[in-house]
């Protein structure tokens, strides 16, 4: 039995173990609240002194501000909430951030040399791209790959010799979409576009293109790069928490290592179809592809096959889905913007006329050009501009000093939704352009959706280029009518930006050719009147003033149904209200 004088003594020992510590567990619960509390968040607390700043920014680690769908906004409101557009520091968990979301400090930022690397994420790392032009560091190797980029897929002479691959996949993407609408009266565009990127990459870069994704091997490389983009847009804890790293607890590395087995199986086997076909001596020429001029790199330029790999896989990595962003956001506005699409439409007909847009007219078309630039200010595919700059060095950017080791990144969302930049930056509005010049290529900070300096992107012309062709052919073909779910425009970060719900559109120009053939039935009875309804579907019927018995009916199947014209008489191009008012003169 356990005596009272035995009990006092283990009460007195937990009191004095308590005792003891609780200063120990008072300081370290201290010691915590002033690093978590330290502007700028745990990992600034814990840099060297002099990188203790004065740069403002949120206390404790802003995972939910980076991690989520909308990271570029969340990051605009903390900037102006901490009075930090210029530049604010946060943390996520021990990675050190900047963030700019003025043209000034991007501009110090994307042309400083001390920012001329960049972060290399566990995913990016172990799907080789820490050897490819995107993620090597700066230096020599970094600065071949460029050159050769340059020279041989990049060069103007280069994009202009691909104008007519450009337009045969632009035709494919106009039959796709007519395939679309006759077996489904409508159509999902993000696929469509997509598979057109996917073919103009493997075009120029392997000289091979698909029929349709059913195809073996364009299905297994349509599932490599969706894999890709989940594993390096993905937030990995791993990359900002390292002693979770040795765990995996979300499988990255795990996925990343299969996945690249598959790409070096994948990427290999098409370089040994280019071997075999090679010819000792054979100069690549204008008909040739980038596999071409890798193979026929002379020695002092050549890469290894595995860095070969690495540099072919990236091209198709980041060539597919710029573009189909891009387009997809700017089908949505015109759908949204029916008064804007007549426009652009007005614009290719006068120009082109009736013969197929090709790459000569698009310097003719400036509002089309415009509705791109819009689009790229409204949505840019990278807000954030995709993968951020790694200071090597302590560098001052403005008045504040940077420690060497910080993630810098530039919003560019956030610039280009600046009032004090941009009159009514939340409308849509090409004609902004026809006001002033804004390049989109780098030199004006105020708009640098491919990023400026060192790292800018370098198919920025050729995606231009894809961009402009195809939506000016898609314009040329199609009517774009909202299909009865709407359009949403709600966003979803990835590792682009992305539509939150892929764009299911109405496409056709049986809409004008209806109202043409109504038009010319007026001109035979100049006192009909045409009323236009979409019950079940589009229906335009001729009304003599007298009676409404006999009217003549021209139906459209079911292909309108549930969309309201009534509301929207000007979505009808220029020309076609024309023909709601009995003028024909314009068919």
């Amino acid at each position: 039995m356990t005596t009272s004088l035995e009990m006092d003594a283990a009460s007195l020992f937990l009191f004095l173990h308590r005792a003891a510590l609780s200063p120990i567990i008072g300081f370290a619960l201290i010691a915590f609240a002033v690093l978590f509390f330290f502007p700028g968040g745990l990992s600034w607390a814990l840099s060297k002194p002099h990188g203790r700043s004065s740069i403002p920014g949120p206390p404790g680690v802003a995972v939910s501000a980076f991690s989520g769908p909308s990271a570029h906004r969340e990051l605009l409101t903390l900037s102006r909430s901490f009075k930090a557009t210029d530049l604010m520091a946060f943390s996520v968990g021990f990675t050190r951030f900047v963030v700019s979301s003025h043209p000034n400090t991007a501009k110090e930022i994307l042309y400083s040399s001390a920012f001329a690397d960049r972060p290399v994420k566990e995913s990016a790392y172990e799907l080789l791209f820490h050897r490819a032009m995107g993620f090597a560091p700066f230096g020599d190797y970094w600065r071949n790959l460029r050159r050769i980029s340059s020279a041989y897929l990049f060069s103007p002479r280069r994009i202009a010799s691909l104008g007519e691959q450009r337009r045969a996949i632009g035709n494919k993407m106009v039959s796709d979409v007519r395939a679309l609408m006759k077996n489904h009266g409508e159509a999902e565009m993000r696929r469509v576009l997509h598979f057109a990127s996917l073919n103009n990459v493997m075009m120029s870069v392997f000289g091979k293109s698909y029929d349709d994704l059913g195809d073996g091997e364009a299905s297994e490389l349509e599932w490599l790069v969706k894999e890709g983009y989940a594993l390096l847009g993905a937030f990995n804890w791993s990359d900002h928490f390292p002693f979770l790293r040795w765990l995996d607890l979300q499988g990255v590395r795990r996925r990343c290592r299969r996945l690249v087995k598959r790409v070096n199986v994948f990427v290999g086997r098409l370089i040994e179809q280019h071997r075999d076909k090679k010819t000792n001596g054979k100069e690549m020429d204008d008909a040739g592809d980038f596999v071409d001029v890798l193979l026929g790199l002379e020695a002092e330029e050549k890469l290894a096959d595995a860095d070969m790999v690495a540099v072919l896989w990236e091209m198709i990595f980041r060539g597919t889905d710029t573009v189909a962003i891009l387009l997809e956001w700017a089908l949505a506005r015109m759908v949204l913007h029916p008064d804007i699409q007549s426009k652009a439409r007005q614009e290719i007909d006068s120009v082109v006329g009736s013969r197929p847009v090709s790459d000569a007219d698009v310097g003719s078309l400036p509002y089309l050009q415009f509705i791109i630039k819009e689009s790229l200010r409204m949505h840019p595919p990278g807000p954030l501009l995709s993968w951020a700059r790694l200071a090597t060095r302590d560098v001052h950017v403005g008045s504040h000093l940077v420690p060497a080791g910080t993630t810098a990144m530039v919003n560019m969302w956030a610039i280009a939704h600046d009032e004090s930049l941009w009159p009514d930056p939340h409308e849509f509005r090409p004609e902004r352009f026809a006001e002033e010049d804004v390049s989109v290529l780098g030199s004006d900070l105020r708009l640098a959706p491919f990023g400026a300096g060192r790292r800018v992107c370098p198919g920025k012309a050729m995606g231009l280029a894809s961009a402009h062709l195809w939506l000016a052919l898609l314009l040329q073909n199609f009517d774009f009518f909202p299909a009865p779910r709407g359009v949403d425009l709600s966003e979803c970060l990835k590792m682009s930006l992305e539509m939150q719900k892929p764009l299911t559109c109405m496409a056709g120009l049986w809409v004008r050719l209806m109202l043409m053939l109504a038009a010319l039935s007026m001109l035979a009875k100049p006192s009909y009147r045409m009323l236009i309804s979409a019950g079940n579907g589009l229906m335009v019927k001729l009304i003599t003033s007298a009676s409404d018995d006999s009217p003549l009916e021209i139906p459209v199947g079911g292909l309108m149904s549930q969309y309201s014209f009534s509301e929207s008489l000007s979505s009808l191009k220029g020309g076609c209200s024309d023909v709601w008012n009995g003028n024909p003169k314009q068919h």
